[in-house]
């Protein structure tokens, strides 16, 4: 886990507020639908500035699945905010772009208590209540759940 974040560029007490207050800005300012607007919190602005702009370059075989890489960057979910409102809707918190995975075959997001889920073409899946336990899932290839209802998140 250390190399793999070591790697891609994290240390202890990274802390890139400016550019995580800029991403905050874009999204906001990006037209969005008028039901579908991007959501800007606490959480989110917390995660983009420690983990924001970090590129982890995996493959290979992870302890329950395959690890694929993974990119930190909330502007990969720039053109995503309807997927994402809906997301909030059916968590009933809002939720914020935090990346994706694949090369932008899932995308990565974060609600306000921090929660960190991927949505791809087969559904939404938690990976974990924080963030560092959704990078542990993924650098480690760890199974993450399928969410199929509000509580599902919850547990």
């Amino acid at each position: 886990m250390a190399a793999a974040l070591k790697q891609a560029g994290w240390h202890p007490g990274r802390w890139e507020i400016r550019r995580a207050e800029e991403w905050a800005d874009q999204l906001l300012g990006h037209p969005t639908p008028p039901n579908a607007p991007h959501a800007v919190f606490p959480a989110a602005i917390e995660a983009w500035a420690e983990f924001g702009g970090l590129s982890f370059d995996l493959s290979g075989a992870g302890r329950e699945v395959a690890r694929t890489p993974f990119l930190l960057d909330p502007q990969c979910g720039l053109h995503q905010p309807r997927t994402l409102a809906d997301l909030g809707r059916a968590l009933d918190s809002r939720v914020a772009p935090l990346g994706e995975e694949r090369f932008g075959q899932a995308l990565l997001a974060i609600d306000e208590a921090g929660r960190v889920y991927s949505l791809d073409h087969t559904g939404e899946w938690f990976l974990g209540q924080d963030l560092d336990q959704a990078v542990s899932t993924l650098v480690l290839g760890t199974r993450p759940h399928r969410l199929r209802t509000v509580a599902d998140a919850a547990d």
